[in-house]
């Protein structure tokens, strides 16, 4: 990992999807959030590509979600190359886990301290951490 200090802050898709698609029905809050924090967030390879995924290849959107990581606003952490076997144990406890949002899970055992900002409001308030642990979240209200 770059960052000498823990992760603060974990985002999942939706909220950078949203932050670099004006259109996106969170986009205001997304901004609100990011720019308020004053410090770099953190997100899984996963999140990212997830992103990437959504905002269209090659398009402005990517390049500018690339841009922001470039300049160190968001941060990436590889979470499959040691963690595999535990987001494994994840997706099969929650049926409707996928590898983004598990990959958040596994980050904020490694992170307990960490916030994670998602726009999921279904899902994440579901997943436990260690087992049985509530996951800290920002969703929006």
């Amino acid at each position: 990992m770059k960052a000498l200090a823990p992760p603060r802050y974990l985002v999942d898709a939706g909220p950078l999807i949203a932050l670099f698609a004006r259109r996106d029905r969170w986009h205001d809050w997304a901004k609100g959030i990011f720019f308020s924090l004053g410090e770099p967030l953190w997100a899984s390879e996963l999140v990212i590509g997830e992103v990437a995924w959504n905002l269209g290849q090659n398009s402005s959107a990517t390049l500018a979600l690339l841009s922001f990581i470039h300049r160190g606003e968001l941060g990436v952490v590889s979470v499959l190359d040691q963690h595999a076997a535990r987001l494994s144990q994840l997706m099969t406890k929650y049926e409707r886990m996928d590898v983004c949002d598990g990959s958040l899970v596994v980050l904020s055992e490694q992170f307990p301290k960490a916030k994670i900002i998602t726009v999921d409001t279904r899902d994440f308030p579901v997943y436990r951490r260690f087992g049985r642990e509530p996951l800290p979240l920002i969703m929006p209200t």
